[in-house]
C-alpha cells in the first residue's frame, strides 16, 4: 500500500465503545465506513474498536487487506510500509474469518467489500471469494492500480483487459469485483482522460466501480458527473470532505502528492465539497454502500463521530 496513516491514537475510545448496542441494524439506510480509518485503533483492540463504530452509527464495514490468505507479493508490499505507519495490524487482525463474522454480528454490523491487492485478485480469487462468502461480503475491491502498471494510454488499456478478466472469475466465484480510483488519470493528456479510456473498455457487468469523492476531485473530477456518467456502475463511494478547494499540482499519481492534501481533510459537512449533492447523485445513480474515510484526522474521534452525525440529519440510519 501506498497510503500513509497519520491518525492518533484516541484516548476517548474506551468512553465510546462502552455501550454498543448488540442489535440489529434499524430500519433506514445504512452507513458504513472503511476500517483503514481506525487501523491503529484496530491493532490496538480489535472488537472494542468494532463496538465503538457500532456505537456511533455506523452500520457496514469495508476492510482493508492484506488477509492470511494473501498474495504473498501483496504481503511483501504491506511489510514494506508499515514501519513507518506505527502499525502493522490488516485484515481480519488475527481473527478467523468466521470469528469476525461472530464479532459483527454481535454488534449489528455486515462488512459488504474487502479492500485486496492485485496478485490477489489476480491469482487468488477462490481463497478470497472463500473468505468473501464466510463474511456475506459482496465486493473485492482494488483500493489503486499499482503504479508501474498505470504509466501510459496502453498501460489503461492493459489494465481494462485484467479488469475484464478479474470480473469474470469474480462472478465464477460469486462475488463482485470493484475498482476504486485514487486521484491519478483524471487529467487529460492529448486530449483524453487516462481513467474514462480505461473504464469506457470495462464490461459493465463484471467490473464495478468505487467512487472516493476526495480523491477523485483532488484529481481534477466533478464526482457528481463521474456517478452521472457512469450511471448503475458506482456501487459504493468512500466520503470525506476538503476545507477549501485544492486539486493536485501534478497527475495526482503517487503519495507524496496524496499526503499533501491530507492536511485539508476533514469530517462530513466540515469542508467545502457538496457533500449533499454527491449523496443525493449518488442515490440516484445506484451507490449501495457509503462508507466514511478519513485519511488522517487531528482529532479521529471528533471526525469520525461529526461524519457520523452528519450522515444520521441527512437521511441515514
Amino acid at each position: 500500500m501506498d497510503r500513509r496513516n497519520f491518525l492518533a491514537s484516541a484516548g476517548a475510545l474506551a468512553a465510546l465503545s462502552a455501550a454498543s448496542p448488540a442489535l440489529a441494524a434499524p430500519k433506514g439506510r445504512a452507513f458504513g465506513i472503511q476500517l483503514w480509518t481506525v487501523a491503529k485503533l484496530l491493532s490496538q483492540d480489535f472488537e472494542k474498536t468494532i463496538a465503538m463504530l457500532a456505537g456511533l452509527g455506523y452500520r457496514e464495514l469495508e476492510m482493508y487487506g492484506p488477509y492470511d490468505f494473501s498474495d504473498d507479493r501483496g504481503k511483501a508490499s504491506w511489510a514494506a510500509v508499515t514501519p513507518s505507519l506505527g502499525f502493522s495490524g490488516s485484515g481480519f487482525f488475527g481473527h478467523t474469518a468466521a470469528q469476525v463474522k461472530t464479532i459483527m454480528q454481535r454488534h449489528g454490523l455486515t462488512v459488504p467489500s474487502l479492500h485486496t491487492d492485485i496478485f490477489t485478485l489476480r491469482d487468488g480469487m477462490g481463497r478470497l471469494a472463500e473468505a468473501a462468502h464466510a463474511l456475506g461480503s459482496t465486493y473485492v475491491t482494488l483500493p489503486s492500480l499499482p503504479a508501474d502498471m498505470r504509466k501510459t494510454f496502453d498501460d489503461y488499456k492493459r489494465a481494462a483487459d485484467l479488469f475484464n478478466k478479474i470480473g469474470q472469475d469474480a462472478a465464477r466465484h460469486g462475488v463482485r469485483f470493484g475498482y476504486h480510483n485514487h486521484g491519478y488519470g483524471l487529467m487529460p493528456v492529448d486530449g483524453k482522460i487516462p481513467l474514462r479510456t480505461m473504464l469506457d473498455a470495462t464490461d459493465p457487468k463484471t467490473v464495478f466501480l468505487e467512487l472516493d469523492v476526495y480523491w477523485n476531485f483532488a484529481g481534477g473530477g466533478d464526482p457528481k458527473e463521474y456517478l452521472t456518467r457512469y450511471k448503475g456502475r458506482y456501487k459504493m463511494v468512500h466520503l470525506k470532505d476538503m476545507k477549501g478547494i485544492h486539486r493536485f499540482d501534478h497527475d495526482g499519481g503517487d503519495s507524496t502528492q496524496w499526503i499533501e492534501l491530507f492536511k485539508y481533510l476533514t469530517y462530513l459537512g466540515d469542508g467545502n465539497l457538496d457533500m449533499k449533492g454527491i449523496i443525493k447523485t449518488a442515490e440516484a445513480t445506484g451507490v449501495e454502500h457509503f462508507f466514511v474515510e478519513q485519511d488522517r484526522a487531528d482529532d479521529l474521534m471528533v471526525a469520525i463521530k461529526g461524519s457520523a452525525d452528519f450522515l444520521k440529519k441527512n437521511g441515514f440510519r
